[in-house]
């Protein structure tokens, strides 16, 4: 019984340090990735592992490093912390989730990349070229229905620049708070966090529609080309301010 006991006990052991030291290839290999990712030049562990790059929906991130935790397993949950590229890199960011097979959380999440690469190859309605970089930073999001549970977080619009066939604008630097609203994602800002004289609120609803309610107003930033197409978005209130309302799906 004794020889028996540590024979079990020998196997158990086994088993541990096979799964502590399971190469991370070997698990991307056997597993089934969501469609529309891949993973290249993966090494380490399961634990702690590094792809050298992963491609999400056409869009290429390189230098992926992860740190799962074992005992998150134990409640049901995949507790890991990531890191992409690092500061010296254009597309940049680090967090730490928790997955579970019915929702997504994510906490000091940071994310820096150019316009340009987030608009990857899509062609932007009239021949649209976007320039300048985001950042984002995500303090706390809990995924609920249609969109979130909890959301607190900035994103930062720097340097923006929009090129189409109407003209050039020079749009600037934008801040933006993001909030959770009855399960929608809401993006704010006002006229005194950024140089358009913009202020109201856009939602991104379910099935991907969105609804524009905000407001601008004449501003001596203002590109030209701005300036003069702000009548054709209405008539201007007591104010000074234009109305901007639009609704549709992206």
């Amino acid at each position: 019984m004794k020889i028996f006991a540590k024979v079990v006990i020998a196997v158990l052991l086994y088993l541990v340090f096979l799964l502590v030291l399971l190469p991370a290839r070997v698990v991307v290999a056997l597993a089934p990735l969501p469609a529309g990712v891949t993973l290249a030049g993966v090494s380490g562990s399961v634990w702690h592992g590094s792809a050298d790059s992963v491609v999400v929906d056409g869009l290429q991130f390189d230098q992926l490093q992860w740190q799962l935790s074992p005992w998150g397993l134990l409640t049901g949950r995949a507790n890991v912390d990531f890191q992409l590229g690092n500061a010296s890199t254009a597309v940049n960011g680090k967090g730490s989730l928790s997955l579970s097979s019915s929702a997504i959380k994510a906490s000091g999440l940071k994310f820096d990349a150019p316009v340009a690469f987030l608009a990857g190859k899509k062609q932007l309605p009239f021949r649209t070229v976007a320039s300048g970089d985001i950042s984002l930073f995500v303090q706390q999001f809990d995924q609920g229905k249609p969109w979130c549970e909890q959301l607190s977080g900035k994103a930062f619009l720097n340097n923006i620049g929009i090129k189409n066939q109407f003209g050039q604008y020079p749009l600037g630097d934008i801040e933006l708070s993001l909030q959770c609203i009855k399960g929608q994602i809401q993006l704010a800002t006002d006229d005194e966090k950024n140089k358009l004289g913009i202020a109201g609120t856009l939602l991104l609803q379910d099935n991907m529609r969105y609804q524009l309610n905000g407001r601008m107003k004449l501003t001596e930033q203002q590109p030209a080309d701005l300036q003069k197409a702000l009548p054709l978005l209405g008539k201007a209130d007591n104010n000074g301010f234009y109305p901007l309302k639009f609704s549709g799906r992206f």
